[in-house]
């Protein structure tokens, strides 16, 4: 066994705050930096671009695995959300973590907790926080409980849930946990899909009719190569992009500031463009920066 009861080739496993706390305090004693990589598990590409990251930037790396009740709301799919533990570990061994953080509901939660974090209304209420109704709130109490029990950090989050991780770089600036927040770029499939979990619930038809939301960002990215600056003018290519499937269903396309998540009149490099739309009862979610954008070949793969 190496330290902290580690098996060579394997993360340690640990299932309660105080356990991922006391192992994450020892590695800083010994002069290690520590990564964080929080998820739900079903672990792709996405997820182990986040590890590479957190691999490159720190000398410690964990990985928390937790389906957080508290950001699913009625008509959610908590229940059926896909639960892959043992492939997951695996994924984790091979790409060498040193940690991996399964707790129980029970744990994060335990009987009588009554905690909540109210976040910033004026964003959180808006794109996300409007079709998913205290989604945000149960975000934020689930990361700030992960960061309080790593302890000091960086913490690696996903571009794709664009609104997701600015929220979670305001709570880590506001509540002074020491936690360093690291953004990673979305990861797509060689034909521009954007990775996400959800993914495993479309059948074939239904994932080729995904691919409109990629095609909705590179519709707008084109019309703002050539000079339109119109947040309006851009929402509207996108929309009417993803409108024009007919298995998909639009939850929303707009221009916003990339930090207070206001939609923009006025469009500049650094202003994205966020979309969300369902697929065959699949909500998926795309984004990017206009001037990153507008920077795509014609089949918008740039990134994957």
């Amino acid at each position: 066994m190496s330290e902290a009861g580690q098996e060579p080739g394997r993360p340690i496993l640990l299932t309660a705050p105080d356990e991922l706390r006391g192992v994450t305090q020892e590695w800083r004693c010994q002069g290690h930096r520590v990564g964080l990589v929080p998820t739900m598990g079903a672990l792709h590409r996405g997820h182990m671009a986040l590890v590479a990251a957190a691999r490159a930037a720190a000398d410690r790396v964990v990985v928390s695995i937790f389906v957080n009740p508290l950001q699913f709301g009625p008509g959610d799919d908590y229940q059926r959300y896909p639960r892959n533990q043992a492939e997951d570990l695996l994924a984790l061994a091979a790409a060498g973590v040193d940690a991996a953080y399964l707790p129980p509901t029970e744990a994060v939660y335990p009987n009588g907790f009554a905690t909540s974090i109210t976040v910033d209304s004026a964003s959180a209420d808006r794109w996300e926080g409007h079709f998913r109704p205290g989604h945000f709130q149960g975000v934020a109490v689930v990361v700030a409980k992960l960061f309080a029990a790593t302890g000091p950090c960086s913490a690696f989050f996903g571009e794709k849930d664009a609104q997701q991780a600015a929220l979670v770089t305001r709570l880590a600036r506001d509540i002074d946990l020491g936690v360093q927040v690291v953004v990673c770029p979305v990861v797509r499939d060689p034909d521009g899909l954007a990775l996400s979990s959800r993914n495993a619930y479309l059948d074939g038809s239904q994932r080729g009719a995904a691919l409109c939301l990629n095609r909705a960002l590179r519709a707008a990215a084109l019309a703002f190569r050539e000079g339109s600056r119109s947040g309006r003018h851009l929402s509207c290519l996108a929309s009417q992009v993803i409108e024009s499937e007919p298995a998909a269903k639009l939850d929303y396309a707009a221009v916003v500031d990339p930090i207070s998540f206001v939609p923009q009149v006025e469009a500049d490099g650094s202003s994205r463009l966020i979309l969300a739309a369902r697929v065959g009862g699949v909500r998926l979610l795309d984004t990017g920066v206009l001037a990153e954008l507008a920077t795509w070949g014609a089949s918008g793969q740039d990134r994957a």
